[in-house]
């Protein structure tokens, strides 16, 4: 990407400032849009114009965002994808519903592709090698729009090429645990072909475990009774209702990390150092690939050797065992085995990411960035598209109002189309790599859209702990979709809900590991993000996601008919994230709320003081500077929140407000240490690392303690705990610093 840069003029309340802003790359270029009229800035949030987005927000026009982005198969660096890259920059160029400007970065990056001349194939092979069932190599065409040249067949992304032929065994989801209790009950697993379904670790991390236990294969398929609740007849399920048909196949990156492969921690820039492809780590280390059901059914269903556990049982109405190899009295001839024929390939591909943008008037340098990937496996209406239509939709009438004149933020606006994410969170990532410093230092916050309404009941959000107050007071204004008079907020609380201390019964607030692409920016960056979107009641079902997740089922007519008819909630959705965005762009005083991180801190010194304090005391470890860095951090936030009611309260000068919001725009950042994990990549904050410990606590802790718990005194796995703690006092600490008056040194 090329980076502009333009010295802007000192503009409105910054000239009384006197900060001399620089404006950075997100900066109009002069000479290349043309000038929007001038606008009257208002010093603190309009509510009047807030409630006129709001009001002009419409579902119709999402529906057809939607009916257009879906229309056709948009894989990443496709023809298609590009097309939509060009329908964005359009729409963020229009004379009259236009941004300030818009632009493309292209990035080089490592995809993975199937062979269109040798298609992968999975067959059962009698022992004269003869073929005895071939699984199917695409998905039915059930609607007309399964069997087009652009849809891509299941495959494994990343996973290597190869031919491995072995016996059959049936390993649940494929956890480590899963194949130690096969090991344990003397299965045999060396050179076998297995089969998992998805659900409890990520894709990559199946294909990692069985090759430990020199498993020559995985095959993946998703369970009706994971995600159908049981149903797996075809008339039961799409198009007769949402269910997965049973020849639906997941695709996905089994790359276990994200980014671009070949250049970690550097922008995929053409003149950037590539690893090479053979020495990449996180690459699924033998051949996968995806299966549906009705093809699982066959193959479990024929299995010979004992019964699986009752956990492993699942919902294709037959009893579940555990092999090797197929029933000697059954469909198949005794001693067949199951044949992969995998030919995936690495391509270098360019990937764009599309940037649109409106200058603050006030604080130009301050970034409300908001975001969702534009690629998807095949239609994608729901993953990612509805994201977009969302998007397009709020920058339109944002673009609307800002051509008219009525309406300037008072921070910079960046609206981003990620490209390549589901490959793993690349367009986002590279882009962090590219403008590291410069978010680190003037990004707000990040709000993620990516599937917009995963079912019509109610809102799902996720994010860090800052963000809680201002998704909370939006919801709170904004009607629930439906017939009922309750508020977006009065019915999230209704299904997902928790017990503060502070606050008393509030709805619960997720937190966000690295499933889309905020992951680069809470955890690389330190940014205060979240992740929006509709749900399911889960209480009424089974289904860990959508059933037509990442399948060619995935099309309009299913979100039309099934997912949200009548776009309420997709508009629901809008209207949140509208008035987020706004409160973080134009409140005089960010919106975010920092006390909230020490009912969370709380609750980790909590769990680490009952669930750990006595076997670190064993060790002569103590949690006593842990409790004083909490104590610390808890009293500066409140003492901080106390100076910003009075401030509110008073005529404040500009400069101690930049101040203010300067300490709790860069509080996440203190989390960060690049140094904790070094066996991750990108994850530095101390607080949402990855955990692998049993202990809902810090998550560095909790890990430490877990490998060191078998280990003797003195060990370097106890040392590797007093070094997590340090950290963490360390970073709690710096924490607290940052939340104290800036003059106090």
């Amino acid at each position: 990407m090329q980076c502009v840069k333009v010295l802007g003029g000192v503009v409105g309340a910054a000239a009384l400032l006197g900060l001399g802003i620089i404006l950075g790359h997100f900066a109009i270029p002069k000479g290349t849009d043309s000038p929007a009229p001038s606008v009257s800035v208002p010093q603190d949030l309009d509510l009047e114009l807030l409630e006129t987005v709001m009001g002009q927000l419409d579902a119709n026009r999402i529906r057809e965002n939607l009916r257009e982005l879906s229309k056709e198969p948009h894989l990443a660096t496709t023809p298609r994808d590009e097309a939509l890259v060009q329908l964005l920059l359009q729409r963020w160029q229009d004379p009259e519903s236009g941004l300030d400007s818009a632009r493309t970065s292209e990035y080089e990056v490592l995809l993975s592709f199937p062979s269109q001349e040798q298609p992968n194939h999975v067959d059962v092979v009698g022992p004269t090698g003869d073929i005895i069932h071939s699984c199917r190599r695409s998905e039915e065409n059930l609607t007309g729009e399964q069997g087009g040249p652009d849809v891509v067949p299941p495959y494994a992304a990343y996973a290597p090429p190869g031919s491995p032929q072995g016996l059959l065994v049936y390993a649940n989801q494929g956890t480590e645990e899963d194949f130690m209790w096969l090991s344990n009950q003397g299965i045999q697993l060396q050179d076998t072909i297995v089969l998992t379904r998805y659900g409890g670790i990520g894709r990559g991390a199946k294909a990692v475990n069985a090759a430990q236990h020199r498993v020559a294969g995985l095959l993946v398929y998703t369970d009706p009774g994971d995600i159908n609740d049981g149903k797996s007849l075809p008339n039961e399920t799409f198009p007769h209702s949402w269910g997965l048909p049973p020849s639906g196949v997941e695709r996905g990156s089994y790359f276990e990390y994200f980014g671009d492969p070949l250049t970690p921690y550097l922008p995929a820039n053409p003149s950037s150092f590539r690893l090479d492809p053979a020495n990449v780590s996180g690459f699924p280390p033998i051949p996968t690939q995806p299966i549906g059901f009705e093809d699982a059914k066959i193959l479990l269903c024929n299995l010979q050797g004992i019964l699986a556990p009752a956990a492993w049982q699942g919902g294709l109405g037959c009893d579940y065992r555990l092999g090797p190899g197929f029933q000697p009295d059954g469909i198949f001839p005794a001693g067949s085995q199951v044949n992969m024929s995998i030919y995936n390939r690495l391509e270098l591909r360019n990937s764009s990411n599309v940037l649109g943008i409106i200058r603050g008037a006030v604080e130009p340098d301050r970034y409300v960035l908001y975001g969702n990937h534009r690629d998807s496996w095949v239609h994608g209406a729901v993953d990612p598209s509805s994201g977009t239509a969302v998007l397009l939709e709020l920058s339109r009438v944002l673009g609307t109002l800002l051509k008219k004149g009525t309406w300037r933020p008072r921070r910079s606006v960046v609206f981003a189309s990620w490209g390549a994410e589901e490959f793993g969170l690349i367009g986002s990532t590279e882009f962090t790599e590219e403008f590291f410093s410069k978010l680190q230092e003037r990004t707000v916050a990040y709000i993620n859209v990516d599937i917009s309404v995963f079912a019509n009941v109610t809102l799902r959000a996720q994010g860090t702990p800052p963000v809680q107050s201002v998704i909370f007071s939006a919801t709170k204004q904004i009607p629930a979709p439906g017939t009922s008079s309750l508020s977006i907020y009065d019915n999230w609380i209704r299904y997902t809900n928790r017990s503060s201390p502070v606050y008393g019964l509030v709805p619960s607030l997720g937190t966000l590991g690295a499933g889309s692409d905020y992951a680069p920016f809470v955890h690389f960056l330190g940014i205060s993000s979240m992740d929006l979107a509709y749900n399911y009641d889960r209480s009424k079902t089974s289904a860990r996601i959508y059933p037509t997740y990442h399948t060619a089922f995935d099309t309009f007519d299913y979100v039309d008919k099934f997912v949200d008819p009548g776009f309420s909630s997709h508009q629901a959705v809008a209207r949140t994230a509208g008035s987020v965005l706004l409160r973080l762009s134009d409140s005089l005083f960010l919106p975010l709320n920092v006390s909230d991180y020490s009912e969370t801190l709380r609750s980790f010194l909590q769990a680490a003081q009952q669930h750990l304090g006595a076997l670190l005391k064993q060790h002569s470890i103590s949690l006593g500077p842990l409790v004083t860095a909490v104590e610390k951090f808890e009293g500066a936030a409140t003492v901080l929140g106390q100076h910003i009611s009075t401030m509110q309260k008073g005529t404040p000068d500009p400069l101690q407000v930049r101040m203010l919001n300067d300490q709790l725009m860069l509080l996440e950042r203190t989390f960060l240490n690049s140094r904790a994990f070094p066996e991750e990549r990108y994850y530095s904050h101390v607080l949402w690392a990855p955990r692998t410990g049993s202990v809902a606590t810090f998550p560095g802790l909790s890990n430490a303690c877990s490998r060191a718990t078998n280990t003797g005194a003195g060990s370097a796995a106890w040392a590797e705990v007093q070094r997590q703690l340090s950290i963490l006092v360390a970073a709690l600490e710096n924490a607290a610093a940052t939340l104290r008056p800036v003059a106090d040194l």
